[in-house]
């Protein structure tokens, strides 16, 4: 289906073809027509599936068949549960929404907080926030909830995971009655939790669900290397030797650990890399998210936690370094290439410790990932090696009996310390320890 189909205002579909959309997503497709009758939506939809045009195309058309003067009031309300999100919403916004006479303001941690107490003073349309400063602003009586006509909380599963659920209740508590706003709820899981809140905030919702084979389209080639945690790092440096069209690579990690040292070897081997953390001030996550997207740096490693939120047009590679223990984070992932349309590759790397994944990853995308052992060729011993730290992870060798770890591997177990002698006081003639 394409967006001339749908009976949209001129200046919508202007906005959307400067962005250059004409097809429609399954979300788009299934969840617009309900919005725009004003119906409520819980839509289940991962991260890359167009969900935020979704939800901003409704908006900005309803606005337009009622048009109001901007006020210190916002008319609409969006709740992301990361900074990253919010500016990736509010640069969406400004891209769809180019021909519209709307003010749509940012307002997160970390950045200036009287510029934005004053932005909102000056008059607002759409707001969209992370909860907590939010809420100080409303405590301090510099906006208030009473006009919202709608609200959109994103990625609502990820708003209980990281603890904003009970900043959440309190903002929709202050909303206008249900009944007399629209809500729309977005979320890769419809959980019992998710559907809850759905039930007490929202009006006999319209339930939307894109399945996740839907979600892992064709156009992301995904492939699997059976490998041990010892040869991870050289086929990873021997797939960025011989893999063509690296441009803007997302590394994915378990752990924030994990994802330092990853980053520590790839700078001694000269690879211009950088790692995305919850403790790297604001001004730099977003210095270099902007050296990322400008291919100024083309490498960017990360966690799931941290990298909630990230759009990035145009990564053409995901490599999951470390399996993802969770199979909607596995779709999470790799989501993060193939945008727009486009088309990516996904390469995953399964150790002796991370292959248990794998059967239920393949489980909920509803197919088996291509798979196989790296060659020698694929492997690159030649590399620089870093001098070990404290915090490195281990770097284990393959599974008991196989020079790689696979699919049924069993970690090695790591080798135990040497015993301490206790001194004898007999042999060294000293004083004896005194009795306890």
């Amino acid at each position: 289906m394409k967006f001339t189909e749908l009976d949209l205002p001129t200046e919508v579909l202007q906005g959307i073809a400067q962005t250059g959309f004409t097809d429609l997503t399954p979300v788009q497709e299934e969840s617009i027509p309900l919005a725009l009758l004003g119906k409520d939506v819980a839509a289940q939809a991962q991260t890359g599936t167009g969900k935020t045009a979704a939800f901003l195309i409704s908006l900005f058309s309803r606005f337009l068949q009622r048009p109001k003067p901007t006020g210190i009031h916002p008319r609409a309300l969006i709740m992301a549960p990361t900074r990253e999100l919010v500016v990736q919403i509010c640069d969406d916004a400004e891209k769809l929404g180019a021909f519209c006479p709307f003010k749509v303001q940012p307002i997160f941690g970390g950045v200036d907080y009287d510029k934005q107490r004053q932005a909102l003073k000056d008059g607002v349309d759409v707001i969209v926030a992370t909860p907590g400063r939010l809420i100080d602003y409303a405590k301090q009586g510099v906006f208030s909830f009473k006009n919202v006509e709608a609200v959109v909380i994103d990625e609502a599963d990820r708003m209980f995971d990281m603890g904003f659920i009970k900043d959440l209740r309190y903002i929709l508590r202050k909303l206008p009655p249900f009944d007399q706003r629209q809500t729309m709820l977005f979320s890769a899981t419809l959980s019992a939790r998710v559907m809850e809140l759905a039930y007490e905030f929202m009006d006999l919702a319209e339930k939307v669900s894109i399945k996740p084979e839907q979600v892992t389209a064709e156009r992301v080639e995904q492939l699997l290397y059976h490998a041990s945690r010892r040869e991870k790092f050289a086929l990873l440096i021997g797939l960025m030797k011989k893999e063509n069209g690296l441009e803007r690579v997302l590394l994915f990690v378990n752990t924030k650990k994990e994802a330092e040292y990853l980053v520590d070897r790839l700078k001694v081997n000269e690879i211009k890399a950088a790692v995305i953390s919850g403790d790297i001030p604001q001004r730099k996550r977003m210095k270099i998210l902007d050296d990322f997207k400008e291919n100024r740096l083309h490498y960017l490693v990360a966690t799931d936690v941290a990298s909630r939120g990230l759009h990035i047009d145009g990564v053409t590679h995901v490599v999951n370094y470390d399996l993802p223990e969770n199979a909607d984070d596995y779709v999470h992932r790799i989501g993060r290439t193939a945008r727009a349309g486009a088309f990516g590759k996904a390469i995953s790397f399964a150790d002796e410790d991370t292959v248990y994944y794998l059967p239920e990853i393949e489980e909920y995308i509803g197919r088996k990932i291509p798979s196989c052992m790296p060659t020698e060729e694929d492997l690159c011993w030649d590399y620089k090696r870093t001098p070990r730290r404290k915090t490195a992870p281990p770097e284990r060798g393959g599974a008991r009996g196989h020079s790689r770890g696979g699919r049924g591997a069993v970690a090695k177990p790591a080798d135990k310390p040497p015993r301490r002698r206790r001194a004898s006081h007999k042999k060294t003639g000293g004083t004896p320890p005194p009795k306890s």
